[in-house]
């Protein structure tokens, strides 16, 4: 039997039991979001590249395929996922829409979200779903296929996924600046502003490191117009970086959070260390204020936060939603799930 109709078969028997399941795939971001319980679903089983033309720059592939199984098969034809997804461990491909995090090239190739072409999907009534398709298309209303990123397995279980991929870059390049932390924001933005091959823009005090990508002459050519240090070890950093292994994320106990926020707005007033990713948009926090701090501060910046990481419990892991963004994403639990199956209270207590 097809493994998409033995999973879509313990989903009939969960809704008749009543019982609530917890989605399984590589086990690698069960650190994020709220606490969840319900039966095991292992989705872990069921993988492969189910089609992969190189010339199209499309890849579609089951959800329990590891992510680095995938990003060797694109590699091997000299291509790579644009959105340079965390792995934290033995990562699945379900698993990567479902948390929906992108690295550090992200505000220069587009989120996880921006890759998705089609996505094959079990729903909580123990229907199998499609949307999309392998070719990029302008639909009225919502794109449904794109919703998956992020919903933490709350909406469905993840069968396949169609991605866009991306030719990998003839050079890459790391620089680093000695700069001060008053004047970080405004040298990103002024550099985002510029006509040059960036790929990722990070700060922590007192370094600013910058990668440029492209044509070798373009690279060189901005590397010598940016100046300051070359880092003989860029690759390795920008690696630490998205996989939370540099210094930053192992030293300390105090909790990390993240913030998404436009790249000029200020640093919120809040005691701690920061780290600033994708130009100035992504900011990573160790510290020991309250969620109610940091969720404050987040929603005067215009942005939103989220707890990443803690030793403590994980209650309100997620920015409180406005009333109506919380009926809207109601309206899409009961419409995807309305038997509240699948990773109950991941998200939000009440989704």
């Amino acid at each position: 039997m097809d493994l998409s109709e033995t999973l879509r078969r313990k989903v009939e028997a969960a809704i008749a039991e009543k019982r609530p399941l917890k989605i399984l795939g590589g086990g690698s971001k069960a650190f994020y979001g709220r606490e969840t319980r319900g039966a095991p679903l292992e989705t872990g089983s069921h993988r492969g590249i189910v089609d992969y033309v190189p010339s199209e720059l499309v890849v579609t592939v089951r959800s329990g395929t590891p992510l680095v199984e995938l990003e060797q098969a694109l590699a091997a034809e000299g291509q790579m996922l644009g959105f340079e997804p965390p792995h934290f461990g033995p990562a699945t491909v379900g698993g990567m829409i479902a948390a929906g995090l992108s690295g550090p090239r992200r505000p220069f190739t587009g989120a996880v979200r921006d890759f998705i072409l089609g996505v094959k999907l079990l729903s909580g009534r123990g229907e199998i779903l499609t949307f999309g398709g392998q070719v990029m298309k302008n639909v009225a209303g919502f794109d449904l296929s794109r919703m998956m990123a992020g919903s933490l397995g709350t909406l469905g279980v993840m069968l396949e996924v169609s991605l866009k991929v991306l030719p990998r870059p003839e050079m890459e390049v790391t620089v680093r600046q000695e700069i001060s932390p008053e004047r970080s924001l405004e040298t990103m933005a002024r550099i985002m502003g510029k006509s040059l091959p960036v790929s990722a823009l990070a700060y922590e005090e007192p370094f600013l490191t910058i990668r440029l990508s492209g044509l070798e002459a373009a690279v060189a050519g901005a590397a010598a117009r940016l100046g300051g240090d070359l880092l003989s070890e860029g690759e390795r950093y920008w690696l630490e970086l998205r996989e939370q292994r540099a210094p930053f994320f192992t030293e300390g106990e105090s909790d990390l959070w993240r913030l998404a926020v436009a790249p000029a707005a200020p640093l919120a007033d809040i005691p701690g260390r920061w780290l600033l990713d994708w130009g100035g948009a992504q900011r990573w926090l160790r510290t020991s204020a309250t969620a109610g701090e940091v969720f404050a501060a987040a929603r005067v910046a215009g942005g939103h936060a989220t707890l990443f990481r803690t030793s403590g419990e994980r209650g309100q892991v997620f920015q409180p939603l406005p009333p109506e963004l919380a009926r809207l994403h109601h309206a899409l639990k009961r419409a995807f799930d309305p038997h509240r199956l699948f990773n109950p209270g991941r998200m939000y207590e009440d989704l």
